[in-house]
Protein backbone atom coordinates (compact mmCIF):
# COMPACT_ATOMS: atom_id res chain seq x y z
CA UNK A 1 0.00 0.00 0.00
CA UNK A 2 1.18 3.50 -0.82
CA UNK A 3 -0.11 6.67 0.76
CA UNK A 4 -0.19 9.64 -1.60
CA UNK A 5 -0.22 13.13 -0.15
CA UNK A 6 -1.58 15.37 -2.86
CA UNK A 7 -3.80 18.17 -4.07
CA UNK A 8 -5.44 18.92 -7.42
CA UNK A 9 -2.38 20.42 -9.12
CA UNK A 10 -0.35 19.26 -12.14
CA UNK A 11 2.46 18.05 -9.89
CA UNK A 12 0.06 16.10 -7.72
CA UNK A 13 -1.65 14.52 -10.69
CA UNK A 14 1.62 13.22 -12.09
CA UNK A 15 1.75 10.77 -9.22
CA UNK A 16 -1.90 9.71 -9.21
CA UNK A 17 -1.54 9.01 -12.95
CA UNK A 18 1.61 6.96 -12.30
CA UNK A 19 -0.04 4.96 -9.55
CA UNK A 20 -3.03 4.27 -11.81
CA UNK A 21 -0.75 3.25 -14.69
CA UNK A 22 1.01 0.78 -12.40
CA UNK A 23 -2.30 -0.56 -11.10
CA UNK A 24 -1.24 -0.11 -7.48
CA UNK A 25 -3.37 0.09 -4.38
CA UNK A 26 -2.99 3.49 -2.78
CA UNK A 27 -4.74 5.75 -0.36
CA UNK A 28 -5.05 9.49 -0.83
CA UNK A 29 -4.38 12.03 1.88
CA UNK A 30 -5.43 15.49 0.72
CA UNK A 31 -3.17 18.41 1.55
CA UNK A 32 -5.22 21.54 0.95
CA UNK A 33 -2.64 24.09 -0.10
CA UNK A 34 -5.32 26.79 -0.14
CA UNK A 35 -5.55 26.33 3.63
CA UNK A 36 -1.76 26.03 4.13
CA UNK A 37 -2.04 22.39 5.18
CA UNK A 38 1.35 21.79 3.53
CA UNK A 39 2.90 23.51 6.56
CA UNK A 40 1.48 20.98 9.02
CA UNK A 41 4.33 19.47 11.08
CA UNK A 42 3.20 15.96 10.21
CA UNK A 43 3.48 16.65 6.51
CA UNK A 44 6.79 18.47 7.02
CA UNK A 45 8.27 15.23 8.33
CA UNK A 46 7.52 13.62 4.96
CA UNK A 47 8.10 16.59 2.66
CA UNK A 48 10.75 18.95 4.11
CA UNK A 49 10.10 21.55 1.38
CA UNK A 50 6.39 21.76 2.30
CA UNK A 51 5.34 20.86 -1.25
CA UNK A 52 2.99 18.24 -2.60
CA UNK A 53 3.12 15.53 -3.78
CA UNK A 54 4.82 13.07 -1.46
CA UNK A 55 4.40 9.36 -0.90
CA UNK A 56 4.97 6.82 1.83
CA UNK A 57 5.62 3.27 0.62
CA UNK A 58 4.40 1.09 3.45
CA UNK A 59 6.10 -2.00 1.97
CA UNK A 60 9.50 -0.49 2.67
CA UNK A 61 8.83 2.43 5.00
CA UNK A 62 10.36 4.71 2.37
CA UNK A 63 8.99 8.23 2.00
CA UNK A 64 9.73 10.25 -1.13
CA UNK A 65 9.02 13.89 -1.94
CA UNK A 66 9.45 15.84 -5.22
CA UNK A 67 7.32 14.57 -8.09
CA UNK A 68 10.21 13.71 -10.40
CA UNK A 69 11.93 11.65 -7.72
CA UNK A 70 8.65 9.86 -6.97
CA UNK A 71 8.19 8.97 -10.64
CA UNK A 72 11.71 7.54 -10.84
CA UNK A 73 11.27 5.67 -7.55
CA UNK A 74 8.04 4.01 -8.66
CA UNK A 75 9.31 3.26 -12.17
CA UNK A 76 12.45 1.59 -10.84
CA UNK A 77 10.66 -0.33 -8.10
CA UNK A 78 8.09 -1.79 -10.48
CA UNK A 79 10.23 -1.95 -13.63
CA UNK A 80 7.87 0.02 -15.83
CA UNK A 81 7.76 3.30 -17.79
CA UNK A 82 11.51 4.00 -17.48
CA UNK A 83 14.03 1.98 -19.51
CA UNK A 84 16.66 0.25 -17.37
CA UNK A 85 19.68 1.41 -19.38
CA UNK A 86 20.96 2.88 -22.61
CA UNK A 87 19.97 5.86 -24.76
CA UNK A 88 16.26 5.33 -24.15
CA UNK A 89 16.74 5.72 -20.39
CA UNK A 90 18.60 9.01 -20.75
CA UNK A 91 16.13 10.31 -23.33
CA UNK A 92 13.39 9.71 -20.77
CA UNK A 93 15.33 11.30 -17.92
CA UNK A 94 16.31 14.36 -19.92
CA UNK A 95 12.69 15.10 -20.84
CA UNK A 96 11.65 14.47 -17.25
CA UNK A 97 14.25 17.07 -16.23
CA UNK A 98 12.94 19.42 -18.94
CA UNK A 99 9.60 19.29 -17.18
CA UNK A 100 11.04 19.62 -13.70
CA UNK A 101 13.40 22.45 -14.57
CA UNK A 102 11.36 24.48 -17.06
CA UNK A 103 7.97 23.28 -18.22
CA UNK A 104 6.69 23.12 -14.66
CA UNK A 105 8.30 26.08 -12.89
CA UNK A 106 7.91 28.57 -15.73
CA UNK A 107 4.32 27.60 -16.41
CA UNK A 108 3.68 27.83 -12.68
CA UNK A 109 4.85 31.43 -12.83
CA UNK A 110 2.52 32.01 -15.78
CA UNK A 111 -0.32 30.60 -13.65
CA UNK A 112 0.48 32.97 -10.85
CA UNK A 113 0.86 36.20 -12.77
CA UNK A 114 -1.95 35.54 -15.28
CA UNK A 115 -4.52 34.21 -12.79
CA UNK A 116 -3.67 34.81 -9.14
CA UNK A 117 -1.55 37.92 -8.70
CA UNK A 118 -3.50 40.53 -6.71
CA UNK A 119 -2.86 43.09 -9.45
CA UNK A 120 -1.72 42.64 -13.07
CA UNK A 121 1.97 43.20 -13.70
CA UNK A 122 2.44 43.65 -17.44
CA UNK A 123 6.14 42.83 -17.45
CA UNK A 124 5.68 39.55 -15.58
CA UNK A 125 2.68 38.51 -17.67
CA UNK A 126 4.57 39.14 -20.91
CA UNK A 127 7.73 37.43 -19.64
CA UNK A 128 6.04 34.22 -18.58
CA UNK A 129 3.58 34.10 -21.47
CA UNK A 130 6.53 34.35 -23.86
CA UNK A 131 8.46 31.69 -21.97
CA UNK A 132 5.43 29.42 -22.01
CA UNK A 133 5.20 29.82 -25.78
CA UNK A 134 8.89 29.02 -26.13
CA UNK A 135 8.61 25.88 -24.00
CA UNK A 136 5.57 24.64 -25.88
CA UNK A 137 7.60 25.18 -29.04
CA UNK A 138 10.42 23.02 -27.71
CA UNK A 139 7.96 20.28 -26.82
CA UNK A 140 6.22 20.57 -30.19
CA UNK A 141 9.52 20.20 -32.01
CA UNK A 142 10.36 17.05 -30.09
CA UNK A 143 6.93 15.55 -30.71
CA UNK A 144 7.31 16.20 -34.43
CA UNK A 145 10.02 13.51 -34.34
CA UNK A 146 8.44 10.86 -32.12
CA UNK A 147 5.12 9.46 -31.00
CA UNK A 148 5.77 10.18 -27.34
CA UNK A 149 8.06 12.69 -25.68
CA UNK A 150 11.09 10.43 -25.22
CA UNK A 151 10.58 8.21 -28.25
CA UNK A 152 8.09 5.65 -29.47
CA UNK A 153 7.22 4.35 -26.00
CA UNK A 154 5.05 5.99 -23.36
CA UNK A 155 7.07 6.84 -20.26
CA UNK A 156 7.31 8.85 -17.07
CA UNK A 157 8.34 11.83 -19.23
CA UNK A 158 4.85 11.88 -20.74
CA UNK A 159 3.28 11.46 -17.31
CA UNK A 160 5.26 14.44 -16.00
CA UNK A 161 4.43 16.76 -18.88
CA UNK A 162 0.80 15.93 -19.56
CA UNK A 163 -0.90 17.48 -16.48
CA UNK A 164 0.88 20.77 -17.17
CA UNK A 165 -0.03 20.78 -20.86
CA UNK A 166 -3.62 19.97 -19.90
CA UNK A 167 -3.78 23.49 -18.44
CA UNK A 168 -2.59 25.15 -21.65
CA UNK A 169 -5.40 27.69 -21.49
CA UNK A 170 -3.99 28.88 -18.16
CA UNK A 171 -0.77 29.72 -19.99
CA UNK A 172 -2.41 31.69 -22.79
CA UNK A 173 -1.62 28.85 -25.19
CA UNK A 174 -3.79 27.69 -28.10
CA UNK A 175 -2.82 24.11 -28.90
CA UNK A 176 -3.84 24.69 -32.51
CA UNK A 177 -0.52 26.57 -32.74
CA UNK A 178 1.32 23.45 -31.55
CA UNK A 179 -0.17 20.59 -33.58
CA UNK A 180 2.25 17.94 -32.35
CA UNK A 181 1.53 18.80 -28.72
CA UNK A 182 -2.18 18.73 -29.52
CA UNK A 183 -1.89 15.27 -31.13
CA UNK A 184 0.16 13.93 -28.22
CA UNK A 185 -2.15 15.50 -25.63
CA UNK A 186 -5.15 13.72 -27.14
CA UNK A 187 -3.25 10.43 -27.27
CA UNK A 188 -2.12 10.57 -23.66
CA UNK A 189 -5.40 12.00 -22.40
CA UNK A 190 -7.33 9.03 -23.81
CA UNK A 191 -5.48 6.54 -21.62
CA UNK A 192 -7.84 5.17 -18.94
CA UNK A 193 -5.22 5.49 -16.20
CA UNK A 194 -4.61 9.12 -17.14
CA UNK A 195 -8.32 9.86 -17.01
CA UNK A 196 -8.57 8.30 -13.56
CA UNK A 197 -5.42 9.96 -12.25
CA UNK A 198 -6.55 13.39 -13.39
CA UNK A 199 -9.54 13.18 -11.02
CA UNK A 200 -7.41 12.64 -7.88
CA UNK A 201 -8.15 13.94 -5.35
CA UNK A 202 -11.86 13.76 -6.02
CA UNK A 203 -12.71 16.67 -3.74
Amino acid sequence: MITLYTWGTPNGRKISIMLEELGLDYEVKTVDIGRDEQFDPGFLAISPNNKIPAIVDHDTGQSVFESGAILVYLAEKYGKLLPEAGPERYATLQWLMFQMGGFGPMLGQAHHFMRYAPEPIAYAIERYRNEAARLYGVLDGQLARSLYVAGEAYSIADIALYPWAARHDWHGIDLADYPNVERWSRLVGERPAVRRGMTVPSA
